[in-house]
């Protein structure tokens, strides 16, 4: 397990690297051209910056093996990350709407607008290819807090794309009040994003269990053991960050002695990891001929 957190957190400096390289050259745009809608993108660049040092923070306490005090580990500090990013996107996004509120009020012109849109594009694109990276490090190492970055940073390239499109029409329109309606249009896409991260994190904190596609392969796996008359019950699971945790009731004749019936279980746990690596399995042996073993059936749950 140690080798994945590590690698998450390489992911975390390379976020960190491309916010601090897209703020500057954010800010230059900003500078150039005086438009509020390239300094809501700079802004948003700046909330980047500080979700990739939790994040790298949050990766890095969610290595640390279980302790005395935290038998389960520490996995679940993923979700302060996740959170925290969508808190800020939508920080991010009310301040977005204040200055373009501003500056709908008193609208000025935009200056080297074609200039501000190639250092705004480039960046852009820099932000894109990371992003890209992130989504694929976050479904491969099943880091919530990788996949938040990553779409925070996908937030900031479609705002980017929004941005530009808008700053080029003024520059061939002339109408000014263009800039801040862009930044407003900015700032209601990004609340949807932010939304998103808060809820999921929400979802995490409550042990949601396993994804619906994860539930059948923990199925599948079972479907060899009750095809030989071993019955089952009492399946749960929840996630916590990248690790999964499944427990079940395991029903098999009374006669059975201690050692037949732990091999039983060592075979299940292994098939259950089999389809779902990485997973911590726990088994419960019960006499499916005892009625108190059927008393909690209603608790299945996979």
């Amino acid at each position: 397990m140690t080798d994945a957190p590590r690698s998450a957190r390489s992911y975390a400096l390379l976020s960190i690297a491309a916010a601090l390289v897209t703020i500057a050259m954010k800010g230059l745009a900003w500078r150039l051209t005086g438009s509020v809608g390239l300094l809501s993108d700079a802004a948003e660049s700046i909330v980047n910056l500080a979700a990739a040092l939790i994040a790298l923070w949050a990766l890095t306490v969610a290595e640390r093996p279980p302790s005395p005090t935290h038998d389960w580990g520490y996995s679940k500090a993923e979700y302060f990350s996740s959170g925290a990013e969508g808190f800020l996107i939508l920080a991010a996004a009310f301040g977005i709407a204040v200055a373009a509120w501003e500056r709908w009020q008193s609208p000025k012109p935009i200056e080297d607008a074609w200039i501000g849109i190639a250092v705004a594009s480039a960046a852009s694109a820099i932000n894109g290819g990371v992003a890209w990276v992130l989504f694929r490090a976050g479904a491969r190492l099943r880091s919530i807090t990788l996949r938040a970055d990553a779409h925070h940073l996908m937030t900031d390239v479609w705002t980017s794309v929004g941005v530009v499109f808008g700053i080029a029409l003024v520059a061939l329109t002339g109408w000014q009040r263009l800039d801040p309606l862009i930044a407003f249009a900015v700032a209601v896409n990004i609340v949807w994003t932010g939304w998103r991260l808060v809820r999921e994190t929400s979802h995490g904190l409550l042990d949601t269990a396993l994804p619906e596609d994860e539930r059948g392969r923990v199925t599948g796996a079972l479907i060899p053991f009750q095809e030989e008359g071993i019955l089952f019950h009492a399946i749960r699971s929840r996630v916590a960050g990248r690790r999964r945790f499944v427990t079940m009731h395991v029903l098999a004749p009374g006669e059975w002695t201690i050692q037949r019936g732990h091999d039983l279980c060592e075979q299940i746990e292994a098939a259950v990891r089999g389809a779902l690596p990485d997973a911590h399995v726990f088994t419960h042996l019960e006499p499916r001929e005892d009625p108190v073993s059927w008393d909690d059936r209603g608790l299945d749950r996979a």
